[in-house]
């Protein structure tokens, strides 16, 4: 069989962070029930005038700038004429002939090394509603309440080759997004969607092949096993000497199989023209420079900074740097003077744990910063010992309690007083002659038996430290 390289490009549609709608005052909050964030300008009723979002232009602005794209500083909307059930206007305002941004790019790491991925363009739209289709009623319901919310749809170019550049270029985009603080970029809630293009050429040709548009990817993981699956598909039409049919494609992910939705279309088949009701937009150099010097520090810079500044280990960094929340959290703590390792440990080891456990998202963790300072400084002065912290931590995970008023409360705190420690310590070893003679005779188990008696008798509460080397010394 001939080889073949596989061509991939990405239109990623983004949901914007913003509270209302790109074109009215319609509140754009997650999980509403059916139809109740809508208006006569969202459901395309007749007569009703779109107010553009001055904050979604901010949002598109700062994503171009940050994925180093070219400014059009007179940028416009346009109708793309359409008919579907979930387009209560039967067409949709979108950008076809000047984007807001266009030209850019973004470097991401693969196993190959750096590669640069090109930006065609960003340009905004407006969402359409959400078809929910009931099988037991054999019928399909329509809910209105994401019409009009606001995108931007990022359009790479076809520099990707394999399943394993696109995963790096979504996580680097979505990195990119959530540090803005733009969109939460969830797939699982449709924040952020991707439709791949590909097609397949013959090893060494410079032309392009046929090439498919997948929907309905609603995880990395997806995502890659569509590209692989739809790959496959090609290749095998080819080497039967079939053609492939330049077509969109549904894929099934339980199936992992695709099917066809329909012909594809292009421009000329959505008859865009100006859009009447909206004004162009001039976006000055004072605004472009302003939205510039807003921009945060990126993941790719903090790397480098935490290697400076706090001397932890590089998968620390990887984890901590790939959540702006997290990251967030490490920055606070360590500036209320906790040894950055700790705090990195904490977050990397008892935080991962409980978010597994619980089935979150980094982003739901709550607990202050100034709890997780407080929690670690009573480890280090001995006042708490290991497992009552990771006790103490629970709690703090799950209701942001104030871990020295939990452990007073509790009576949690280790016992410091060292004469009595060794009081009990000496009445343990009265009890328990056989261990002590046993731990003289070499015999190793016998110190441990000994250690967890002691705990035993303090409730758990002794510092280990402590405990050892007391026990060492009377032994």
């Amino acid at each position: 069989m001939r080889e073949y390289e596989t061509v991939i490009g990405l239109e990623v549609h983004v949901e914007l962070a913003t509270k209302t709608k790109i074109f009215c005052g319609c509140s754009t909050a997650f999980g509403g029930a059916p139809n109740t964030q809508t208006c006569p300008v969202c459901t395309g009723m007749p007569g009703s005038l779109p107010v553009l979002n001055r904050q979604v232009v901010e949002y598109a602005l700062a994503v171009g700038l940050a994925t180093n794209c070219q400014v059009n500083q007179y940028c416009r909307f346009d109708r793309k004429n359409y008919f579907y059930p979930d387009n209560p206007q039967n067409y949709q305002i979108s950008q076809l002939y000047l984007p807001i941004c266009h030209d850019g790019f973004v470097e991401i790491d693969t196993s190959q090394g750096t590669k640069k991925v090109g930006i065609h363009e960003i340009h905004m739209e407006e969402d359409a509603g959400k078809l929910i289709h009931d099988e037991w009623e054999d019928c399909s319901l329509v809910d209105y309440n994401r019409s009009g919310v606001p995108l931007i749809e990022i359009v790479s170019d076809p520099d990707m080759r394999n399943a394993e550049e696109v995963i790096a270029y979504l996580e680097k985009l979505r990195l990119l997004i959530q540090y803005l603080g733009a969109s939460d970029c969830k797939l699982q809630e449709g924040s952020m969607r991707a439709d791949v293009n590909l097609s397949v050429r013959v090893a060494g040709t410079e032309g392009l092949g046929t090439r498919t548009e997948m929907k309905n990817l609603n995880s990395f993981k997806a995502i890659a096993r569509a590209i692989d699956g739809e790959r496959a598909r090609q290749i095998e039409l080819l080497e039967e000497g079939k053609g492939v049919v330049q077509q969109t494609r549904r894929w099934d992910d339980n199936k992992e199989y695709s099917y066809a939705m329909r012909s594809k279309e292009d421009a000329r088949d959505y008859r865009y023209f100006p859009e009447p009701d909206l004004v162009c937009v001039h976006i000055s150099d004072e605004w472009i420079e302003r939205v510039r010097k807003a921009q945060p520090e990126f993941r790719d810079q903090k790397k480098r900074r935490y290697r400076e500044e706090y001397g932890i280990p590089d998968y620390d960094i990887e984890m901590l740097t790939g959540s702006k929340h997290l990251a967030d959290l490490f920055e606070a703590t360590v500036a209320l003077g906790s040894p950055p390792k700790k705090v990195s440990n904490w977050l990397m080891v008892e935080t991962m744990r409980l978010l597994k456990e619980k089935e979150m998202d980094v982003e739901e963790i709550r607990f202050e910063p100034k709890h997780l300072a407080a929690l670690i400084e009573m480890v280090q002065k001995g006042k708490i010992n290991s497992s009552v912290a990771k006790e103490v931590f629970a709690e703090m995970f799950e209701r942001d309690v104030d871990p020295c008023a939990y452990v007073e409360e509790k009576g949690l705190g280790a016992n410091g007083d060292e004469e009595e420690l060794e009081g009990l310590l000496k009445s343990v070893l009265a009890k328990n002659p056989q261990s002590v003679e046993d731990y003289r005779n070499g015999k190793k188990k016998a110190y441990g038996f000994l250690v967890g008696q002691v705990m035993k008798a303090t409730a758990g509460k002794a510092d280990p430290g402590t405990v050892n080397r007391l026990l060492g010394k009377l032994l």
